[in-house]
């Protein structure tokens, strides 16, 4: 049984007059947010959210200071509340970690019960933040577009943002669950591990067009984008009939200019994507089908570094530039 610590380590984001700054804390128990289980964390994992907040780039927390790290998996130490014990494998992920309360990016975590998940058979800790809300996020797209009525018959899916971890993931997702993907990526170095991990075509951002008229050829059944701005509105044209686009991202911009004909005469959907939010009883389907069904066959392979605190401001750096691919664990 593992002793609760006097102190620990802790990758901890400030900002006050003195301006914005992160950089790793000893702290205590007491200097968490409040919660009823208490976590030794094993695993992190590094998100373009914790990028985002761990430099500063982007508005993503509430209040100063807090840990940062959007996910953990770890063990139990000690529980007010019945449904965990010590012992027991969790994981937590969104749940205003690092955005309204501290994160995973420490020793210990205190977390609130209903954010907590147990960690399904057929994972691993470190398996679990492999996928993390990257994971998490391309798994619960699949969910509510099949609960809109998509499925493997219709045609191929396409994923933007495909050399990323939620795209490295999602293909690797969609693939196990029946489907044929298809990844469109700005680095078609990567062409090879994108095929590797199942997309049966993979095509250059660049060499894209897809025409100005509200409804142009289809092209997919459904979508999986990351991106936003002209890519979405691209993809509101070339959507097939009862097809799905799930939204989650928007590296490329926050606008949407589109029209209505394209879900009013072909009826597809659009989908928007809120992992931090998600209700109980839809995270527990998404790590149940996460560790079964739709369990992704390359984790290792898409878990391209494995880092620990020290490392994380190099890290949050070469996903702001770009420069990343796949998922980065952090070892705790």
């Amino acid at each position: 049984m593992t002793t609760l610590p006097d102190t620990f380590s802790a990758f901890r984001i400030q900002q006050d007059d003195a301006g914005h700054r992160a950089g790793i804390e000893t702290l205590s128990l007491e200097d968490l947010s409040p919660g009823d289980v208490v976590i030794r964390a094993t695993y992190s994992s590094v998100n373009y959210k914790d990028a985002l907040a761990g430099t500063g780039r982007g508005k993503i927390l509430r209040r100063f200071p807090l840990v940062g790290g959007i996910d953990v998996a770890g063990t139990v130490v000690s529980s007010e509340n019945p449904d965990f014990a010590p012992g027991d494998e969790v994981i937590v992920t969104g749940c205003g970690q690092s955005e309204t309360r501290d994160g995973g990016y420490a020793g210990f975590v205190r977390a609130a019960a209903d954010s907590v998940v147990r960690l399904p058979i057929g994972l691993s800790l470190r398996e679990a933040m492999i996928l993390g809300t990257a994971g998490f996020t391309a798994a619960l797209a699949l969910l509510r577009m099949e609960r809109l009525g998509q499925h493997p018959e219709q045609g191929p899916i396409v994923v933007t943002g495909a050399s990323g971890g939620v795209g490295t993931l999602a293909i690797d997702i969609l693939t196990r669950a029946g489907y044929e993907v298809h990844a469109i990526t700005g680095k078609l170095e990567q062409l090879d591990f994108l095929t590797m991990l199942g997309a049966r075509q993979v095509i250059s951002r660049e060499k894209l067009y897809w025409g100005q008229r509200p409804l142009e050829t289809v092209h997919w059944a459904g979508a999986l984008d990351g991106v936003g701005g002209e890519m979405l509105e691209g993809l509101t044209r070339v959507i097939g009939p009862g097809g799905a686009i799930a939204s989650y991202g928007m590296a490329g911009g926050i606008e949407l200019h589109t029209t209505v004909m394209p879900f009013i005469l072909r009826g597809i959907s659009l989908v928007g994507l809120s992992a931090s939010n998600t209700c109980r009883a839809d995270r527990d389907t998404v790590w149940e089908r996460l560790a079964t069904t739709w369990r992704p066959a390359h984790l290792e392979a898409i878990c391209t570094r494995e880092i620990d605190l020290d490392t994380l401001p190099r890290t949050f750096q070469t996903l702001l530039d770009g420069q990343a691919m796949g998922r980065t664990v952090v070892r705790l």
